[in-house]
């Protein structure tokens, strides 16, 4: 009885805060909901148009990186003020070859240098540019013709935003499982923007995040750390107070994992990514000067992740006691005995606990979520919500638990 009321606290407690995070983002969104105007039928146009170097950093994308170089190409931005680093980090494929292809490009500087991983890489290109904003598009995505415009007009509202990230849409999803993912990075454009309205962001994107170069020449560069280096770069411009924003008009496609497996492994480094990182930047947790990234995205983060693992720990104990129970039984009274007298339905016995309520309101704001989510990035909400719903429930706790082993015996994920 003991070890059920302590269960049921514990169950109570991280749904209140599963509920309260939900509740922030809501009440975010209606008082901030104005400022997301019409901006994404609108023509945007700049002032003046800053120079921008955009690093490509490769390590065997010989399938896809001309299509990243050309979409970049076809950046609705002044051709002069534009200029591509194409850095192939050491591929063992063709994508050197591909890369030549545009070697007497105007526009275009390409290198080639020995495997060092995407970090290395893209300080490379940003060591090898003088351009006032630098950004980063991985070699595996697609941004649209007006994205650099509309974070461009972001900066020239604000001279205060030092990085500014953009929305990710799942390239032409064909799978279910890609399909599920697409409802999960809509739902990520609606917690992304709130989380900047927060000034609360933790990670500036691969794909296509834009920084001032003076973001770099005050921090520093990119790190590894833990195959996770846009993830750190954010950590540190937070502790140094520098304001990260989000455009959601900005659009950047991203080709997703098309298996459980790929899926899996990329999860894992993420959710290991997000651990480490925490580890290494704990002295920012719950210290006022660095307010709601200290007080509320890092805290969510990790109950998030303990409540995820305490509820599937929770399913399958009770799982694995109800099948040693219904064994038990049949070998006791039989098999057939549990089917003699029929299955009849009750409404007496429907569970009406508050725990159920509260439940069912925290998936009406997830749902809601990714309502706003999808109407962000400019698409419907469609029956693959609940895929989204069935697969992540059964799948994302293993990659949780997994990188929670690795975080404990120190062992680190593979990058594919």
């Amino acid at each position: 009885m003991k070890d059920m009321a302590i269960s049921e606290m514990v169950t109570y407690g991280i749904t209140f805060l599963a509920v309260y995070v939900q509740v922030f983002f809501l009440v975010t969104f209606f008082e901030r909901r104005r400022e997301l105007g019409t901006a994404s039928t609108e023509v945007v146009t700049l002032k003046d148009y800053p120079s921008v170097a955009i690093m490509v950093p490769c390590w065997n994308e010989e399938k896809t990186v001309h299509g990243t170089i050309e979409s970049l190409l076809a950046l609705e931005y002044p051709k002069d003020k534009l200029k591509l680093v194409i850095v192939d980090d050491g591929s063992t494929d063709t994508t050197w070859d591909e890369i030549l292809r545009y070697k007497d490009h105007p526009q275009i500087n390409i290198f080639h240098k020995e495997n060092g991983g995407k970090h290395t890489a893209v300080n490379y290109g940003i060591e090898h540019t003088d351009s006032a904003f630098v950004g980063c598009l991985d070699a595996d995505s697609y941004v649209a013709p007006d994205a650099l415009k509309c974070i461009m007009a972001m900066y020239e509202k604000n001279p205060s935003i030092m990085a500014v990230a953009p929305s990710i849409i799942i390239h032409q999803p064909r799978t279910i499982l890609q399909r599920a993912q697409k409802i999960e990075y809509n739902m990520g454009i609606y917690i992304k923007k709130m989380l900047a309205y927060m000034n609360a962001i933790h990670v500036t994107p691969g794909p296509f995040s834009i920084f001032r170069r003076e973001v770099f020449e005050k921090i520093g560069g990119f790190k590894k750390a833990h195959n996770t280096e846009d993830m750190e770069i954010a950590y540190r411009m937070q502790e140094n107070h520098m304001k990260i924003d989000h455009c959601h008009t900005a659009q950047v496609y991203t080709v997703a994992p098309d298996t459980f497996i790929k899926l899996y492994k990329q999860r894992l480094r993420w959710i290991y990514g997000f651990i480490q990182n925490t580890i290494d930047y704990r002295r920012l947790i719950f210290r006022r000067q660095y307010g709601n990234f200290s007080f509320f995205t890092l805290p969510s983060g990790v109950i998030s992740i303990s409540a995820a693992v305490f509820i599937f720990g929770t399913l399958a104990y009770n799982l694995i006691v109800l099948i040693g129970h219904t064994i038990t039984r049949w070998s006791i009274v039989g098999f057939g005995s549990n089917f003699s007298t029929g299955i009849h339905f009750e409404w007496f016995y429907i569970n009406t606990q508050t725990i159920v309520f509260v439940t069912i309101l925290l998936y009406s704001m997830l749902i809601f979520a990714m309502i706003i989510g999808s109407r962000m990035a400019r698409q419907k909400l469609n029956i693959h919500i609940i895929s989204y719903v069935v697969i992540y429930s059964v799948i994302a706790p293993l990659w949780l638990l997994k990188a929670l082993w690795n975080s404990a015996t120190a062992r680190k994920p593979s990058w594919r």
